[in-house]
C-alpha cells in the first residue's frame, strides 16, 4: 500500500484522514486494479467468478485475432488466459516448493 502512487509523501493528518485514505484505496485496489497474476482480473472478479467468463471471452478474442492474422503471430503464442487455480500472497516453504514443482512439472 505505502508504495502505490497515490499514497501520501507527508503524514496523514489525522486518524480520519488516514481511514478514509485508506478506504479508498482498498475500494480501488479491490475493483478496479488489475493483477496480473490473476490473469489482469479484479480481486473482486475473482471473488465473484466472474473472472471465468472474462479469461474464457479473452482467449477467444485473441484467438479470433490470431486466425484473422496469422502472420502477426507468427512464431509467437497468445498470451495465457487459463484461470489460475490458486493464488497465495505469501505462501509458506512447502507451498513454494509445490509451486516450483508443478511449474517444472508443466
Amino acid at each position: 500500500m505505502k508504495y502505490a502512487p497515490s499514497y501520501p509523501s507527508q503524514p496523514f493528518a489525522d486518524l480520519a484522514a488516514a481511514r478514509h485514505w485508506v478506504q479508498r484505496f482498498t475500494a480501488w485496489y479491490n475493483t478496479e486494479h488489475r493483477h496480473s497474476v490473476i490473469r489482469f482480473v479484479t480481486p473482486m472478479q475473482r471473488h465473484t467468478g466472474e473472472d471465468w467468463l472474462i479469461l474464457r471471452q479473452r482467449k477467444a478474442t485473441y484467438e479470433a485475432a490470431k486466425q484473422a492474422k496469422p502472420d502477426r503471430w507468427k512464431n509467437r503464442k497468445t498470451r495465457c488466459w487459463d484461470h489460475i487455480r490458486e493464488v497465495w500472497l505469501n505462501p509458506s516453504k512447502t507451498n513454494k516448493l509445490e509451486v516450483k514443482s508443478l511449474k517444472l512439472a508443466a
